[in-house]
């Protein structure tokens, strides 16, 4: 190993045993039930929400992709920025909504929601298992993130397969300790990292290799005009059509994703989750960055074999092995962060939906009355937290055994993921959706989606084909309502969806 490889590799050594004290650490005095391991016992306040969910947004595709993309494609990479802003406009409203109606009921999970709403174990059961399904290739995309990361940054030191362990169980001892607190006070220690790191790679980079900013947009305009209009260079139909239409789907989407949802039920009020949706959007331009950097390796590195590593290319090239340490340790965390929270997310799922009775508003599997809440609490708990490690295994097993079978899932997640919109969302401010038609047009729009991706027409005239399914999805839910409503819930509309504003 040589001698920069040896600093990298220290540095991150270090880093990770600090990842997890940080994250050991946040657990210290606080309860030990379900509730405080999987949403914080409702009381994180503006600052740790913002820091949990921005260490949500940048992950290790903001250091990898969003580089790959700009070198690759160009203008269609500015869909991530787009769709991330739109969709903190919209959990404005939809943030606050969920948190009273998840808070009145205790409810802690999109499963839990979708239970309590329909009154029906199995409509949470199904939730939770469609969720589970399109959330671990995300979990393997964060494993096999670190691993590149990790490689580069320790000059090929650290095997991938090596670093993808170890990602595995740093995530894996802070979240089963200290649930999703640990997550946020992680998050802290990334974001200032990544904070430090990218204004650093703004300046440095293209000043570096260029004349600075306006060269390189000087240099972009004159030799690389495509890359700077849609549908970008060789994107494969990436047009304004598919840019509109995926920003659309995947606003709405990520506000019913099941770790943003984890983020909203762990505020202390609707309040700090308006304010949160404030913030958020001005971390986005972080994201610029690596845009930045990818467009400069254009002209650095014209004929780079992997673009992903467009960004730790220029990195390990022109900066000395403590400052590319700090850097890889910035986007390693970008991984785990994420990584902690998918996996906790998919073991509160199962742990109360699936396998620990539901949440007891099914009124045909009644709580058993035996004055034993806080066990069958803590049981509930175990079984997450078991189920978080499986998850997790799954994922690490697929990113060292079969590497692209599970990341070509992940492309489909978020348009997966949209399916559950109506049934998890619409239905807190409809009262009469039925769990019939939810679940019919759920269904319906998972087919429309794989069907499209199967036969290699997503996107469709570029359209994304996950608009296309989750109308589809939108079509037979208010079909089925219309043609065979079901009895109104007991409850006026105002229940489900007052926010307090003084909580």
């Amino acid at each position: 190993m040589s001698g920069s490889a040896a600093i990298a590799t220290t540095v991150f050594g270090l880093a990770m045993v600090a990842t997890i004290a940080i994250g050991v650490l946040s657990a210290r005095g606080r309860s030990k039930g379900l509730t405080e391991w999987s949403v914080s016992s409702r009381g994180l306040g503006v600052l740790f929400i913002w820091l949990l969910m921005a260490g949500e947004t940048y992950t290790s595709f903001s250091f990898l992709g969003t580089a790959g993309w700009s070198y690759s494609f160009g203008a269609p990479i500015l869909y991530l920025v787009a769709y991330l802003t739109v969709g903190f406009a919209v959990a404005y409203v939809v943030g606050p909504a969920l948190w009273t109606y998840a808070s009145r009921h205790g409810l802690i999970s999109i499963a839990d929601i979708a239970e309590f709403r329909f009154k029906s174990r199995p409509v949470g059961i199904l939730v939770a298992v469609v969720a589970t399904i399109f959330i671990v290739p995300y979990i393997q995309v964060q494993i096999q993130g670190m691993g590149v990361v990790v490689n580069a940054m320790t000059y090929g030191g650290v095997d991938l397969k090596v670093a993808a362990v170890i990602s595995f169980v740093v995530a894996e001892v802070f979240i089963l300790v200290s649930g999703l607190r640990g997550s946020a006070w992680v998050s802290a220690f990334k974001d200032v990292l990544v904070i430090l790191a990218v204004v650093f790679l703004a300046v440095y980079i293209p000043a570096h290799y260029l004349g600075g900013l306006d060269d390189l947009m000087r240099r972009m305009v004159t030799e690389k005009p495509e890359w700077l209009t849609f549908p970008g260079h060789a994107s494969g139909g990436r047009d304004s059509v598919w840019f509109l239409s995926t920003v659309a789907l995947n606003a709405v989407t990520i506000t019913i994703f099941p770790t943003t949802v984890a983020g909203y039920l762990s505020a202390k009020s609707p309040n700090a989750l308006r304010r949160n949706a404030l913030l958020l959007p001005w971390y986005q331009l972080l994201l610029f960055v690596p845009m930045v950097v990818g467009a400069t390796a254009l002209f650095v590195m014209p004929s780079l074999g992997n673009p992903d590593l467009a960004l730790f290319s220029l990195v390990t090239d022109s900066l000395p092995a403590p400052v590319v340490a700090v850097i890889g340790v910035a986007g390693a965390l970008s991984a785990i962060v994420p990584m902690s929270v998918f996996m906790l997310s998919i073991g509160t799922l199962w742990g109360r939906t699936i396998l620990g009775g539901g949440n007891g508003s099914d009124p045909r599997r009644p709580p058993a009355a035996d004055g034993r809440a806080e066990a069958r609490d803590s049981h509930a708990k175990r079984l997450s937290q078991a189920v978080c490690v499986l998850a997790g295994l799954v994922a690490l097993a697929g990113s060292l055994f079969y590497p692209n079978t599970l990341v070509e899932l992940s492309v489909l997640s978020y348009e997966g993921l949209a399916q559950l919109v109506p049934v998890v969302l619409l239905a807190l401010f409809w009262r009469r959706l039925t769990a019939r038609a939810a679940v019919a047009g759920m269904l319906v729009g998972l087919v429309v989606m794989l069907g499209l991706w199967g036969t290699e027409n997503d996107p469709w005239h570029g359209i994304n084909g996950g608009i296309i399914a989750l109308a589809a999805n939108l079509v037979v839910t208010v079909a089925v309502t219309r043609l065979a409503p079901g009895p109104a819930p007991a409850r006026p509309s105002a229940e489900h969806i007052k926010v307090e504003a003084g909580r």
